[in-house]
C-alpha cells in the first residue's frame, strides 16, 4: 500500500506503561507505508493530553496505567458524552470480559490482546481509521455469548426484536459480524462492495436500533443467528 498527499499515513498516538512495548509497537507501525506513530504516553493522564492536543487518527491504549487506567481514558476520548469522540483501540495483555465490555461500551472501537500479533495489529489501525472495528478473534466469539446472559443498561434499553424484518442479505452481515468479521473480510466473503456492506450495516442499525456492531452482534447471539 502506498500513501500519497490525498492519502495521508494513519497518525497513531501509543500509552503504555512499558518502554519495550511502546517501542515494538512504534517499530512495527512506522514500518507500514500508511501509518505513523506521532506520539507515546506513559500513563493515561498523558495520553489524554496528547491525544486531545494531537487528535490522532487512532489512539493505542493499554488497559492498565498509573495515574488514569485505560478504560477511564477511553470513556475520556470515546465515550458517549464526548462531542467530538476519538477513535481508540484498547491493546492489552488481560484477556477479561469485564475490561473488553468496559472498553467497547466506553467507545471504544477494538479490542486486541498484545500476544495477537503485528499484523492484526495492523490491521486493528486500520479498521478503526475507516471507522470499522476489530476484536481479537480469540476473545470475540467468548465476548458475545457473555453479552447475551447479560441485561443492558437501563439508561440504554435495547429490543432484541428487529422493528423492521432484516432482509436475507442484512442476516448475513451480520451472522459475519457476529464472529469478528471487519467490513473488508464481509464485502470478500459476500462478494459485495465495501460500501455495500456499510449500507447494510447502516439499515440493521437502524432497524434494531443498535447503538454499534458490537450490539448488532450480541442481538444476533442473542437471537440465534450466530
Amino acid at each position: 500500500m502506498t500513501t500519497s498527499s490525498s492519502n495521508p499515513p494513519i497518525r497513531v498516538l501509543i500509552a503504555d506503561d512499558q518502554p519495550m512495548v511502546r517501542t515494538g509497537f512504534r517499530f512495527f507501525l512506522d514500518a507500514q507505508p500508511d501509518i505513523t506513530v506521532v506520539a507515546e504516553a506513559t500513563d493515561g493522564e498523558e495520553a489524554v493530553a496528547l491525544a486531545r492536543k494531537l487528535r490522532p487518527d487512532v489512539s493505542l491504549l493499554d488497559i492498565r496505567m498509573p495515574r488514569l487506567d485505560g478504560l477511564a481514558a477511553t470513556r475520556l476520548l470515546a465515550g458517549p458524552d464526548v462531542a467530538d469522540p476519538l477513535r481508540v483501540v484498547v491493546v492489552t495483555t488481560f484477556d477479561l470480559d469485564e475490561y473488553v465490555y468496559g472498553a467497547l461500551r466506553g467507545g471504544a472501537c477494538g479490542f486486541l490482546l498484545k500476544d495477537s500479533g503485528p499484523a492484526l495489529l495492523a490491521e486493528a489501525v486500520r479498521a478503526a481509521a475507516a471507522g470499522d472495528s476489530l476484536v481479537s478473534p480469540s476473545v470475540t466469539v467468548r465476548l458475545l455469548k457473555h453479552l447475551t446472559h447479560q441485561s443492558e443498561p437501563a439508561s440504554r434499553p435495547f429490543d432484541s426484536k428487529a422493528v423492521e424484518p432484516l432482509t436475507d442479505r442484512e442476516l448475513d452481515v451480520v451472522r459475519l459480524v457476529a464472529v469478528g468479521r471487519t467490513n473488508a473480510e464481509i464485502a470478500a466473503e459476500l462478494y459485495v462492495s465495501l460500501s455495500t456492506v456499510k449500507t447494510h450495516l447502516s439499515s440493521v442499525q437502524l432497524k434494531l436500533s443498535a447503538r454499534n456492531r458490537v450490539e448488532i452482534a450480541a442481538w444476533a447471539w442473542r437471537n440465534g443467528q450466530a
